[in-house]
This record gives C-alpha cells, structure tokens and sequence, in this order.
C-alpha cells in the first residue's frame, strides 16, 4: 500500500519553529485530524505531504498530539513536472451529482484540467448561488481524489465556461477533438502531438449541437468517436483520457 497523501498549504521550512526544528513539521487543522482520528497513523508510518500543485514531501511520523496534530519527519521537498502532454477535458454539465462521478473518475484517470461546460443541451445549468456551489462540489472531488489517487498535482477545475470561451480554449490546443459518433474518425487513430496540450470536449446527453460543432470546428477541433458503444457524459471523458493517456506514452 502506498503513503497517504495529504494536502498543506505551504511547507514552510525543515527549521520551523513551530514545528521543532531540525527538519520536523506539524500537520494540523481538518488534514491533521484526518491522519490522527481517522486514519490513525502511527509512529513509523510513511505519508506524503504535497501543495497539490506539484510540490510534495515523503515523510515520517514521528508522534502525534491530541486528536489533530500529527509529528512528522520532513527532510527535502521535491517537486514533479508537469507531464506532456497537457490534456484538458471540456465536460459538459451532466444531470444530478454525475459531475462528481465524472470529476473524480478523470481525477484517478490522469487528466490535468477540467473545464466545466454550458452547453445548449444541458438539462443543468449554474446560475447563481447554485453554480458557485456545485463548482465548489467539483473542486472539492478533485482535491480529494487527487489525494486517493496519490497524485501530487491534481487537476484545475476552471470557472464555468461558454461555448465561445470554448471554441477559443481549442483554438490554442495542439491538439483539439470532439467525441461525436456521426461520421466521425476514431479516436484511437488519430495523430497525436508528443507535447503541447491536447483539448478534448465532452458533450451532454443530447449530444453536441450542430451550432456548437460549427464553432469548435472554425476554432481547429475535429469530431472523433470511440467505438461502437455510446456513454454516457460521465464516463465518456474518463474513457477517452485513458486512450489518450495510453497513446501518448503517459502511461508507459
């Protein structure tokens, strides 16, 4: 079983005061709690600390304090690249708590952003107080299964787009494609870039409408299918990652 990972803020430094000194850190509040109450680590046990955005540390506990302050041996910090290529996926906003299953699935998968979409034929659509709070909720998915994961750097999850702010994202993309099953070219023969960044767009349920096609197709994307079988907009993302992920190299 590899180390649980758990999210900090800043590492400080190996001489923190607060924590000791000579390369001692003290992880605290809802993380600290989790590791002391929850998974209750001991002495001796391994654990990744990491910012989320790349940076980690392997540590050791060394002791714990209380319910929520775990005593840990911290000796360099490390930092992992980013991986190439870039994959985003635009994901259309799926019906109910979906979102969640698909955010957290692409989250495992590998993929390194995540663009939530209004598309015209999205039942759900984020307005208001409703959509900062269901953008939270994704937000908050991917944290967490970066961390179940064992990732160090987890996704972004963007603000909410709109058809034009997706039609100019793909028109930067090295590589830009649209699961759509008429007429399409399979995805998995399609010429890949070994770098850069690669967009690919998830459509609803109804499908991506011919006025959204036209867009993405004068911004440079072209519509590709995976096979036979038609899914659902929850997973088609994290299916299509894994092929991608595959066919790059990424997880050679």
């Amino acid at each position: 079983m590899t180390a649980p990972v758990f999210v900090v803020e800043t590492f400080g430094t190996l001489k923190n005061p607060d924590a000791g000194g000579g390369g001692r850190y003290v992880l605290d509040g809802p993380e600290g709690r989790h590791a002391v109450s929850v998974k209750r680590l001991h002495t001796g046990e391994d654990v990744v600390l990491t910012d989320g955005a790349g940076r980690w540390a392997d540590c050791v506990v060394v002791d714990t304090e209380g319910k929520d302050r775990l005593i840990l041996r911290m000796d360099s910090v490390q930092e992992e690249a980013p991986q190439e290529p870039r994959i985003t996926v635009v994901q259309a906003l799926p019906k109910g708590d979906r979102g969640e299953l698909a955010v957290e699935t692409m989250t495992e998968t590998g993929v390194d952003a995540i663009v939530p979409w209004s598309a015209s034929r999205c039942i759900t659509q984020w307005k208001g107080e409703r959509g900062v709070k269901a953008l939270g909720k994704w937000r908050a998915t991917a944290r967490e299964a970066g961390k179940q994961s064992r990732r160090v750097r987890f996704p972004e999850v963007a603000d909410a787009a709109s058809t034009k702010q997706v039609a100019a994202l793909l028109a930067t993309a090295d590589f830009a494609a649209v699961l759509h099953e008429e007429g399409s070219e399979p995805l998995a023969t399609a010429e890949l870039p070994a770098a850069g960044h690669i967009v690919l767009v998830v459509g609803p349920e109804g499908g991506v409408s011919p006025d959204e096609l036209a867009a993405f197709a004068t911004a440079g994307a072209k519509p590709y299918r995976l096979g036979r079988s038609v899914l659902r907009t929850s997973t088609a993302g994290t299916a299509a990652a894994a092929l991608l992920l595959g066919r790059t190299g990424r997880w050679s």
